[in-house]
């Protein structure tokens, strides 16, 4: 089969794959996994998502090291291709989706039938593959952690990419009054379609005076939740415009610096501070994420959620896959659709 390889620790970004620079290579031969138990499921890879974390991990700066070489990967979407003898909830032919800690970035993924969600009919599976982690994220933070109501005051950061555009809609679904900061008039102009209460253009615009001007004219008091996947200084200025009570959720640091929130004022306005490792509810609390990715495939099929692909890509052109992540070109996901040839089909 074709997988995606990393070799070597390095940025995926700088030569296509296969060189010498380049820390991942396709391998046009990788052996296709077995059925490692009675309740394995083997999915022939239709698409599958990047996320930033992806990216970190070949950097070899997520917080997560595995040994190489390793292919890297987490959530997807496919079709059943085989089952253990004791699987019970599939067969073969079924959409599903899930997520993995590695192995995505390859036309063929084994996992247990326990780790796996039907699609549901009408679902495009490019979306599918895309939801896990981005909305899975933000569901969490959001509906678990925050437990974000109606009327609540919600300011996203990094609103135009993935975890960021998840965040504004399942906002909006909560009834919570969203503020969206973002950079760039096409980023803008997306989050506008999406009815977002108040949109902040870092390229023009001071986050801290547009956001008081928006709190005051609308008579509120301030954020009620922060969203936040960028971290470094937009995270400090948008402290100044929490309100009492306030809830931060750190998701993550795409600016390349982690912010400091001082405790002195945390405990002067009553702030409360939630870090979200997604990927470890899996570990700790594995029906929090069974429960919400449910949730949000119904959302999915109702049309309640809407997931945009800013780019797709094959394995070959994983370079530009992942640059479009680093350079923020990102506008939603970024995907990688399998090939899958004859010549895999015969090998099966």
């Amino acid at each position: 089969m074709e997988a995606l390889v990393c070799r070597k620790l390095g940025d995926p970004t700088a030569t296509e794959p296969g060189s010498t620079e380049s820390p991942v290579e396709v391998r046009k031969n990788h052996p296709i996994p077995p059925l490692t138990s009675d309740t394995a499921v083997r999915v022939k890879v239709t698409a599958t998502s990047l996320n930033f974390a992806n990216y970190l991990q070949i950097l070899g700066k997520y917080q997560e090291k595995p040994p190489l070489p390793f292919i890297p990967g987490s959530d997807y979407s496919g079709i059943v291709d085989a089952i253990g003898p004791s699987v019970t909830k599939f067969r073969v032919g079924d959409r599903v989706c899930s997520f993995a800690a590695l192995g995505s970035y390859a036309q063929i993924i084994v996992a247990d039938q326990s780790l796996l969600f039907l699609v549901p009919e009408g679902c495009d599976m490019i979306a599918a593959a895309a939801l896990p982690v981005a909305f899975g994220t933000s569901h969490v933070a959001l509906v678990h952690r925050a437990r974000l109501t109606s009327g609540q005051v919600l300011m996203v950061l990094g609103a135009a990419g993935g975890v960021g555009l998840a965040a504004v809609q399942i906002g909006k679904i909560c009834g919570a009054i969203v503020i969206a900061v973002a950079r760039g008039s096409e980023k803008i102009q997306l989050l506008k379609s999406m009815g977002v209460d108040h949109v902040v253009d870092l390229g023009s615009e001071n986050v801290i005076t547009s956001v008081k001007e928006f709190v005051k004219t609308r008579k509120l008091k301030g954020v009620d939740v922060l969203y936040d996947p960028v971290g470094g200084k937009l995270t400090k200025d948008s402290m100044k415009v929490l309100n009492w009570g306030a809830q931060i959720l750190v998701i993550g640091f795409a600016s390349g610096e982690v912010p400091l929130i001082p405790a002195n004022i945390a405990l002067v306005k009553n702030w409360t501070v939630h870090g979200l490792y997604w990927g470890s509810y899996k570990i700790h609390q594995p029906s929090v994420l069974d429960d919400s990715i449910r949730e949000l495939l119904s959302w999915l099929a109702r049309g309640l959620i809407t997931i945009h692909i800013s780019h797709t890509y094959s394995l070959s052109q994983s370079n530009l896959a992942f640059g479009a992540i680093k350079d923020g070109k990102a506008i939603g996901k970024v995907m990688i659709a399998l090939d899958h040839k004859a010549t895999l089909s015969s090998k099966l």
